[in-house]
């Protein structure tokens, strides 16, 4: 055999080898990562489910996922290990870097927040998303019938046969 047909052999075992060792490096961060989890961090689970971790045992974690919800998890069912802030941004909706001081104005009601006519007015760049004005199946029943209509048989409803 010539070295020009084992070519393409040696390109594909080469190619495998190196996808199996990233798969194998994602693998081994994963595991660093739940076996690095402590009590009180936030997790969410391989579902979709955040909650935060009150006991780590060998093979499983026990999840407070509320006030009295205790959910026992295997371990590998944990998808990621969340840090304080992300965890309290994405349940609790707390930005880290904003916070509401003195000087911030919050309105009584919402009609500040709405838009008033003058403001219609003087943007008339709007486009108009609706419907072209197209007559509507009552108007087109009282227009006059075509020449070709003229000849026709009247339309049966759905209470008429054509039994005699």
């Amino acid at each position: 055999m010539s070295l020009a047909a084992l070519l393409p052999f040696v390109v594909l075992i080469g190619a495998m080898f190196l996808m199996t060792r990233s798969a194998k490096k994602k693998q081994a961060q994963a595991a660093t990562m739940r076996n690095d989890m402590q009590p009180g961090s936030g997790v969410r689970t391989i579902g979709g489910m955040y909650a935060t971790v009150k006991e780590v045992n060998e093979d499983t974690v026990l999840l407070d996922a509320g006030p009295g919800v205790h959910l026992m998890f295997a371990k590998n069912a944990i998808g990621a290990v969340l840090s304080d802030e992300e965890y309290n941004r994405i349940v609790h909706g707390v930005e880290a870097d904003t916070e509401l001081t003195d000087d911030a104005v919050v309105p009584d009601d919402a009609s500040s927040l709405t838009e008033t006519d003058e403001t219609a007015a003087a943007d008339d760049s709007r486009i108009d998303l609706g419907k072209k004005d197209e007559p509507v199946e009552a108007e087109k029943a009282d227009e006059a019938p075509k020449a070709d209509d003229a000849d026709a048989e009247p339309k049966k409803t759905d209470g008429e046969s054509d039994a005699k």
